[in-house]
């Protein structure tokens, strides 16, 4: 069974490693899953040991975060309350704690250096001490009791631990001084991630702010404002100017342009007008709209999009599994690295104690893997985020980091490179007829179909078809249809419904479908009907070739003159034409078996007729799904738009992000082994190695937050 728990407060990536972990290694818990942004905890647990493993979850969240209040999702009223008010008045008290830690710590010092000495127990002791001793407790308290929990659960290698021991050991070689800057370097440093990563969320929470507030329902006659989940299919709502649209449904009254940069990240706005299907999310700009409700708010594309994109850093990117089981064994290495420094030498050489035992506290100092624990999820975090604002939905760190190993990306063709709208692109008449007859007896012969084919001849047509002039009607089965006009016989179909009938005609060798007309026996002309290649498409596929993509291929059901066309206007490797949804598959193994060891293959399509490919590529991308429901579940990433060029767009946020997660892992380890040699060597003090771990650590973080701007 499932169960999630609210960890209200949490905001620490590397605590919530932690817990995740310990969580997923607790008896009859079969996964766990700790999600950052809605702060929450959600397991897979066998029923008997669901009722026993609460208190074990609140026991191991409170071993790391003690102020996390842990809760059952359903149980509290107040678990979607956690606002500002209570983490500003958690803020403000650790800027009065650090206030007054240095206040005593200035006064500290000051008197160690000029105060003279005091007597206890015939030890005379520095008149600052006792200032000094009063300012670790305030600064540190908090974090030598979390290494005292920390210890008693077995959790001995973490950084409150590698700061207690190395400030304790500064205060028995007489060091009082570096032993409080270690505390209070360290919580500048903690309480400027905090507000960091604190930034990070709202940011990203800010870009998804799609979420209706209310919903005003017309119900007895009566306008009422509900919470959106309480509105019905069927019901109908009220849309004012400068509303967000609650609830995914029909207009039924009125006219407005709708700003849809929250779903698809285009600024153009879009006009809405009666028997339009509007979405959720979007917002009516300077119009009024009465609307009939399609789907219930949790239905509802907002409501999908923000499930989506909060429960994306769940499927965590492979860099991220690494830096958890890197900083599992780096910790307790350094540590004993820490350990042989302090002592073998004054065993083996007889060197100086204190000397040693203070380079070992600041080796211990540096080593905290903060730097990397922290921005690392955080970059990931980020790069989703801004890759939501740009109409792209990636459902996890995984596939984002996929898309930087793209060697071959295949596309459908119908409805992805092309509008998957037919249109007429040529008329060509017979002798004896001009352009404008064979269009007008085209249209009089299909105007009783609904065929794509049919609707293109209609629309290029743009008049009404009198349909009391036609008579005797009839389909050739696999050849066109049959109609008399005005005593006339027309024929509009295929070679073969000319060939039937002994007509000679002119074929045509133009890709496209074409559609040959025959009036009275005579052959009156043709009728070439394409599919329009999207205005961005070709860009869309020189972009890929310039972000290092090798191959691009198109698979379609069409035949091989109208692929061939497409495939040479756009510039593509290669294509497969005359497919059935079972042959594409097929076709799509065969590239995979064929790519180079490590690098993906993308399949890009509309997520509806697609789905089996889509499930088989490395990542599957839904391309014009804006309330498609079927390409949002069955894609890895859905494209919100119909336009091929974000494909290139989600590529180049995937590299952004790897290009800072490189930045901060090479940054942070070679700044620190830089530290760990010096302060061996006894080139720096603690003080410098506490200001060198926590300004690593934020330059990480901060580092990491470019990411939303992209």
């Amino acid at each position: 069974m499932t169960k999630t728990f609210l960890l209200k407060g949490l905001d620490c990536p590397n605590c919530s490693a932690k817990i995740e972990q310990e969580v997923g290694e607790l008896d009859g818990v079969h996964s766990s899953v700790v999600n950052l942004m809605k702060q929450t905890l959600t397991i897979e647990v066998d029923e008997p040991a669901a009722f026993v493993v609460k208190k074990q979850i609140i026991r191991i969240v409170h071993s790391h975060e003690p102020d996390v209040k842990v809760t059952e999702t359903g149980t509290d009223p107040a678990e979607h309350g956690h606002g500002a008010s209570e983490k500003d008045e958690n803020h403000s008290g650790i800027v009065t704690r650090m206030i007054v830690g240095v206040v005593l710590f200035v006064l500290g010092l000051v008197l160690q250096q000029f105060g003279g000495m005091f007597k206890v127990f015939d030890l005379d002791l520095p008149l600052g001490l006792p200032f000094l001793l009063t300012a670790y407790v305030v600064l540190g308290y908090d974090v030598v009791l979390s290494a005292l929990r920390g210890i008693a659960r077995g959790h001995v290698f973490d950084e409150n631990f590698l700061m207690s021991l190395s400030s304790v050991c500064a205060f028995a070689i007489g060091e009082a001084p570096e032993a409080v800057a270690v505390m209070l370097f360290y919580q500048i440093g903690e309480f400027c991630q905090d507000m960091a990563v604190d930034r990070s969320r709202r940011s990203i929470s800010a870009l998804m702010d799609i979420r209706p507030d209310a919903a005003v329902v017309l119900r007895n006659g009566e306008w009422i404002t509900v919470p959106p989940e309480e509105v019905f299919v069927g019901e109908t709502i009220l849309v004012k100017p400068g509303e967000k649209i609650p609830l995914d449904g029909v207009v039924l009254e009125g006219e407005s342009m709708l700003d849809t940069r929250a779903l698809t990240g285009e600024s153009v706005p879009r006009i809405a007008r009666k028997d339009d299907t509007v979405l959720s999310g979007c917002i009516s700009q300077n119009g009024v709209l009465n609307v009939r409700v399609t789907k219930t708010y949790g239905e509802s594309t907002a409501a999908k999009i923000i499930d989506m994109v909060e429960n994306a850093s769940a499927r965590k990117a492979p860099t991220e599994h690494f830096i958890t089981g890197f900083a599992k064994y780096y910790t307790p290495a350094v540590v004993i690295l820490a350990v042989l420094l302090a002592v073998l030498p004054p065993l083996l050489f007889r060197y100086e104690w204190a000397d040693w035992i203070r380079r070992g506290c600041v080796f211990l100092v540096i080593s905290c893997p903060c730097a990397l624990v922290i921005s690392i999820p955080l970059t990931f975090f980020g790069g989703i985020g801004a890759a939501s604002r740009h109409g792209i939905l990636v459902k996890g760190g995984n596939y984002l980091e996929a898309l930087n190993r793209v060697h071959t990306v295949v596309f459908d063709k119908t409805g992805t490179l092309t509008k998957g709208v037919f249109s007429v692109r040529e008329i060509v008449p017979a002798d004896g007829f001009s352009a404008d007859q064979v269009l007008e007896y085209a249209a009089q012969a299909e105007s009783f179909s609904n065929h794509p084919i049919a609707k293109s001849i209609l629309s290029a047509f743009g008049k009404d078809v009198d349909r009391s002039r036609l008579t005797e009607y009839t389909e050739v089965s696999g050849h066109g249809v049959r109609v008399k006009a005005d005593g006339r016989m027309i024929l509009a179909g295929n070679t073969g419904l000319l060939e039937e009938r002994n007509i000679s005609f002119t074929p045509c060798e133009a890709p496209g479908t074409k559609v040959y007309v025959a009036v009275d026996g005579n052959y009156a002309g043709y009728i070439v009907i394409a599919d329009e290649i999207k205005e961005d498409s070709a860009e869309a596929i020189a972009a890929l070739k310039r972000l290092g993509v090798e191959q691009t291929v198109m698979l379609t059901g069409d035949d091989e003159t109208i692929a061939a066309s497409v495939v040479e206007e756009l510039h593509l490797d290669a294509y497969h034409a005359q497919l059935l949804p079972d042959e594409k598959v097929g076709i799509l193994e065969e590239f995979e078996r064929k790519k180079r060891k490590g690098s993906k293959l993308i399949f890009v399509g509309d997520g509806i007729n697609d789905a089996p490919v889509l499930a088989r590529a490395d990542v599957g991308i839904a391309m014009g799904a804006l309330g498609s429901d079927a390409a949002i579940e069955a894609a890895d990433v859905v494209l919100m738009t119909d336009e091929p060029s974000k494909l290139a767009e989600a590529i180049g946020v995937a590299k952004a992000t790897r290009r800072i997660v490189v930045q901060n892992i090479v940054f942070a380890l070679v700044v620190k082994a830089v530290f760990l040699i010096l302060g061996a060597l006894g080139s720096i003090g603690m003080w410098i190695a506490v200001f060198g771990d926590v300004g690593v650590a934020l330059i990480a973080v901060l580092n990491a937050m470019r990411i939303l701007k992209k």
